[in-house]
């Protein structure tokens, strides 16, 4: 599925699909359902929303989407150079894309201004409106070459330190120096230098506020650079602004299996600004990290009635889509490369919260003080005040896992807190999300919110990545090997620009669960499943197989392989089952192996046999391979059929 088309819009005249039935929507009948004819037997049907997607098109016609093959590729697929060509011809069109009516004279206008000619503009109108995202308007397909243009890890690194010991300080250095100082740390290090010019472009990329600040001169920074804000900006339609943060709950919970205690979940929050309505929830015995904000996010973009039957809550949780907007702190875990790309490609802002402002994130916080509280009537609370905890054991009296401790706050979300009267908005948040989609007197409303087609994709593109060449023994990340005959194709793969260096791969992992790894396959554009190699191997957490790397290293050993990792980690499983009745940290680990807690994703396709995968081997055509889907098709789409297409993601 083609990120460029997750969030087509939807309405009169649209044709849609049940998976069972095609229909052509008559009728706008609430933000979350509609009358639609079929197709077939003229019959008038009401619909839910998030139970339809856009039909795909006609057999034998082709979907012109103007981008040719880009819109399949890989967020990391594309150079540098692509992204900023397509943020040049986004600020083009950009005023007429805020213009409710335009015409000839306005893009006429536009063109004059721009120097660029009406045809370009329409061209980049027409992509972008169809699509929402920044990668239809990269100009054609020129994919990535790794190696052509790129320094090798350690002279970047050379560059990169001499930048920050020399130019990013107070002592201001020229940036002669800064290239004197790169030559010598080369011939330091028995390496090539750089071009003088390479080093200097590399100084030319540092943002100028960073710049300044770094070199002592803040202040100038702060006016140049920093934004000049009164109220909360820009919260004015459902979606604008989105924030999301994290918290320790006020509660200790127990384990499924003894009921002992486990200590305090770490919850992450997303809500919309406008209406108050909490926009999606993750609950985890983890600290936060990019996996916990990447899961809220995508539940925060997709419906969540099988979430909600998964948790056997009855009620609406209506709130789906893309965020115009996301409002953060300064935490790591928001400070990522993959969460910046893949908001960029699906066109949301990231913004980090300013420091010293804390009205930023006051609506978040007030949120995140209202479920605590809710916490708190809890059996095992641990209180708001310590004073308050004295004579409770929060500990001892714990009764309820992660799981019920879940529902009861989504409960509680779903049928009460969505339900009352907000003080700041004189409605309730759900009063407020429908007014806004329908719109009143003061306000059009914006109608119904694109649902995403493939759910399962906008995961994958939010999760971290590698890049990897293709041996003959498969694929290696952190000394683990996973093979599927799906790659035999590109085995030995050479860069087709520069045949010296080999040919590099796109392959994400699910940190939950890294016994399957997806990757990436730039022939047929899609995502498939890849087991370990041995798949005799237990499923494993990142958190377990860095631990007994850990281990190892400080046990000495220097030739760390894959048997002893897994070794290791079965010895560590047998500890945490020796000591579970023991300690509380012995339990919180064993929370932590996917095998008796596996990670609500899935792996795609991970229901087609290696023999399948083996039937599907073909030359490199560039379609799909018949015999084993890839990990976004239909067939084998988690998501798949009227109901479940967003059903896949039950956070627990």
């Amino acid at each position: 599925m083609s990120t460029a088309r997750q969030f087509d819009l939807i309405g009169v005249d649209s044709v849609i699909t049940d998976g069972k039935a095609t229909y052509r929507i008559k009728h706008v009948m609430s933000a979350s359902s509609v009358l639609a004819v079929d197709m077939v037997t003229d019959k008038l049907t009401r619909l839910q929303i998030d139970a339809v997607r856009l039909a795909p098109p006609v057999e034998g016609v082709a979907a012109d989407d103007g981008q040719g093959d880009d819109a399949d590729r890989d967020l990391e697929a594309f150079e540098p150079k692509e992204i900023e060509a397509a943020r040049r011809r986004l600020q083009a069109i950009r005023p007429l894309l805020e213009m409710p009516r335009r015409g000839v004279k306005e893009v006429a206008a536009v063109a004059k201004a721009t120097g660029i000619s009406q045809a370009s503009l329409y061209r980049w109108l027409r992509d972008y409106e169809r699509s929402q995202c920044l990668s239809a308007l990269v100009p054609g397909r020129r994919g990535r070459k790794p190696g052509a243009t790129r320094l090798s890890e350690p002279v970047e690194l050379i560059v990169q330190s001499a930048i920050e010991d020399l130019y990013l300080k107070r002592q201001r250095h020229r940036p002669v120096e800064v290239i004197e100082a790169v030559r010598a740390r080369c011939r330091l290090a028995r390496v090539e230098p750089p071009h003088d010019n390479t080093v200097r472009k590399r100084i030319a990329q540092i943002h100028p506020a960073t710049r300044l600040r770094r070199r002592g001169k803040k202040d100038e920074a702060d006016n140049r650079y920093s934004p000049i804000r009164g109220q909360f900006p820009g919260a004015d339609t459902p979606l604008a602004v989105v924030q999301i943060d994290h918290t320790p709950l006020g509660v200790e919970v127990v384990d499924e299996a003894f009921r002992q205690t486990l200590g305090r979940p770490w919850i992450t929050l997303a809500i919309d600004v406008y209406s108050r309505m909490v926009a999606g929830i993750y609950l985890t015995m983890e600290a936060p990290s990019a996996t916990s904000v990447a899961l809220c996010l995508v539940q925060a973009m997709t419906p969540k009635r099988e979430y909600l039957a998964g948790l056997g809550i009855t009620g609406e949780w209506p709130l789906w889509g893309k965020p115009a907007k996301i409002h953060t702190d300064n935490g790591k875990e928001f400070r990522g490369h993959v969460l910046r790309r893949a908001c960029e490609e699906y066109g949301i802002d990231l913004n980090l919260r300013p420091v010293k402002k804390p009205h930023y994130g006051g609506h978040i916080e007030r949120l995140i003080g209202t479920v605590d509280w809710r916490t708190h009537r809890l059996p095992g609370t641990t209180f708001s005040n310590p004073r308050d905890r004295r004579g409770y054991d929060s500990a001892k009296e714990s009764a309820m896992t992660l799981r019920e401790v879940e529902a009861h706050l989504v409960d509680f979300i779903v049928n009460q807190y969505h339900q009352r009267v907000h003080s700041a908005l004189s409605m309730s948040p759900l009063r407020k999300w429908e007014r806004g989609l329908a719109g009143d007197d003061d306000n059009p409303g914006t109608s119904l919110i694109p649902v995403p087609h493939d759910p399962k994709r906008l995961l994958l593109d939010f999760l971290p990545f590698y890049e990897r060449t293709i041996q003959r023994y498969g694929i290696q990340i952190d000394e683990i090997t996973y093979y599927d005959p799906i790659l035999d194709r590109y085995i030995g793969s050479t860069d087709s620009e520069d045949p010296k260096h080999k040919r590099k791969f796109i392959v994400r992992r699910d940190p939950r669960n890294v016994s399957h790894v997806y990757f990436f396959d730039p022939t047929d554009r899609s995502y498939y499943s890849i087991p370990y190699r041995n798949v005799t191997h237990p499923a494993v957490s990142e958190w377990e197989l860095r631990e007994a790397r850990l281990t190892l290293k400080a046990q000495g050993r220097q030739d760390v392989d894959e048997v002893l990792i897994f070794e290791a980690i079965e010895r560590q499983r047998q500890r945490v089952a020796d000591a579970v009745h023991k300690t509380k940290l012995a339990r919180r680990k064993a929370q932590r192996n996917p095998q008796t807690n596996p990670p609500p994703l899935r792996p795609a396709a991970d229901g087609v046999s290696r023999a399948d995968a083996a039937r599907a081997q073909q030359p490199a055509t560039g379609a799909p391979s018949p015999g084993r889907p890839p990990a976004d098709a239909p067939g084998d789409d988690l998501f798949g059929g009227p109901v479940e297409p967003f059903g896949g993601i039950t956070l627990s």
